[in-house]
């Protein structure tokens, strides 16, 4: 970006301060939406407007301008007959700036809607031009660091973002119907506990001790089963110190729903029904493209087993061990370092063996999965080396994870001691007061995990994970 550009800019700033005019404006009252404006059109009705200056034209003693707001654009005619003293502020604008005009409403000879301006404002002088072509803004790496000029540039992004809050608000309002009450659990945490994962770790001084951003809320979520609430979601955000790639950042937002007295197959069919009324509603059809292919979402979704897959493909039944995985899966070409594998990685690799097997036409349930990858899960009467779990795949990704909840606290200790032992990665103690919670007693009941980040990219068609959070995490300049 040139200096001189931006020392030009200056200069009409100063301009308009020595003319007494602030160039950093204070309330401005809007009548509308530029939206609103253009579909109630009525000729001559008064309107005060105010956006972002995205296009200039001179014609003599009269001017033509585009602003923009959040929904539209709108036409500005300046004219000096009008403006009088007021008409010579068009030469301290620039495009970029932000601006309020009064005036009336008519249409051109081309029947463009435009404000017949009166009064003109300077709400805030912009003292950056925008990149070259901002108005169609392809640097990655731009639009990622500086999100705002990516907004101020693609209309197609603000859209994006605009559907990913549609849907959180519809996911409110759905279970919000069904008689379930929104909390909130913290954010910091004394143990790194309620799932697979790398914590972040921080420490609290005043306390002396270390804590842990959560890496899920599941735990303190069933203490409230336990203290009666029966029906409870949080839309949260979580953290896991790992790897960053199209589908993980390192902060990302779950919905985590939990129901007494169900159980996974419960969930499973709740699931369906939640994310195929958030496709319908927000593209209007159960059947949307993503990555060249056609996924249906009418129900009922196609169920694949785990345990029966794992065996066919590479031999591995519920009577191996960890280290016996590692060496069935390294026979089949599955590339895996050293001959032990901690149960993070292991459901890591597992879950990239499965995704593309869910690939087809319609979102794909595994079920059956090995008792042994499930500490928090109840296990099936009939068989306990098979959990009561279910996870969705849509084109290949991860979207939810399910289990009917185990409250048998004394097998949910030997279930945490296990771990321990074969993980160490994650966590190093056992939450002993969630242990202490179950002996209270919880109900019988089943929780629901669903990644918004990426159900937000399967609904706006978005390929990376940077495309529907608004600050992802980058590498540092």
């Amino acid at each position: 970006m040139s200096d001189d550009l931006i020392a030009i800019r200056k200069k009409k700033l100063e301009a308009l301060r020595e003319a007494g005019i602030m160039p950093f404006g204070s309330r401005f009252e809007k009548t509308d939406t530029f939206l609103n404006i253009r579909s109630a059109f009525e000729e001559g009705r008064v309107v005060k407007a105010a956006g972002r200056l995205v296009s200039l034209r001179e014609h003599g003693k009269s001017v033509f301008c585009d602003i923009k707001d959040h929904t539209e654009k709108l036409q500005l005619y300046l004219k000096k007959d009008n403006l009088g003293e007021a008409f010579a502020l068009k030469d301290s604008l620039d495009i970029g700036d932000i601006i309020g005009a009064e005036g009336k409403l008519f249409k051109t000879r081309t029947g463009e809607i435009t404000v017949e301006v009166s009064s003109l404002t300077v709400l805030a002088k912009s003292m950056r031009p925008l990149p070259e072509k901002w108005h169609g803004l392809k640097d990655v790496e731009t639009r990622y660091r500086q999100r705002y000029l990516d907004l101020i540039a693609n209309d197609d992004v603000r859209k994006i973002f605009s559907i990913r809050s549609r849907i959180i608000t519809q996911i409110r309002r759905f279970f919000d119907e069904r008689g379930y009450m929104e909390v909130e659990t913290p954010m910091l945490q004394p143990l790194a506990g309620g799932a697979a994962g790398r914590p972040f770790k921080t420490h609290h001084n005043v306390y002396d001790k270390d804590l842990y951003l959560r890496i899920a809320p599941e735990l303190y979520l069933k203490r409230l089963l336990v203290g009666g609430f029966e029906r409870v979601y949080e839309i949260n955000k979580s953290f896991r110190n790992e790897g960053i790639s199209p589908r993980h950042n390192p902060e990302f937002t779950m919905l985590e729903v939990y129901t007494a007295y169900a159980d996974y197959n419960d969930l499973l069919s709740l699931t369906e029904e939640l994310i195929y009324n958030l496709v319908k509603d927000m593209t209007g059809k159960a059947k949307i493209e993503y990555k060249g292919k056609e996924i249906d979402f009418t129900p009922p979704w196609e169920r694949i087993s785990f345990a029966n897959l794992m065996k066919d493909l590479y031999g591995i039944t519920t009577d191996d061990k960890l280290e016996t995985w590692v060496e069935k899966l390294k026979k089949k070409g599955v590339e895996i370092e050293g001959t032990k594998i901690s149960r993070t990685k292991l459901i890591n690799i597992i879950a990239d063996l499965i995704e593309p097997k869910s690939g087809a036409g319609k979102p794909v349930f595994v079920v059956d999965y090995f008792t042994e990858l499930c500490p928090l899960a109840k296990t099936k009467a009939d068989d306990p080396a098979i959990s009561e779990r279910f996870e969705l795949y849509i084109s290949g990704i991860e979207i939810a994870n399910a289990y009917s909840e185990l409250n048998n606290p004394i097998e949910q200790k030997e279930r945490f001691e296990e771990q321990l032992k074969v993980d160490k990665e994650t966590s190093d103690s056992i939450d002993e007061d969630y242990v202490r919670a179950l002996e209270y007693g919880m109900p019988p009941a089943a929780g629901l995990g669903i990644g918004i980040d990426r159900l937000a990219m399967i609904i706006t068609g978005q390929e990376s994970i940077r495309d529907v959070i608004l600050f992802p995490q980058l590498k540092p300049e």
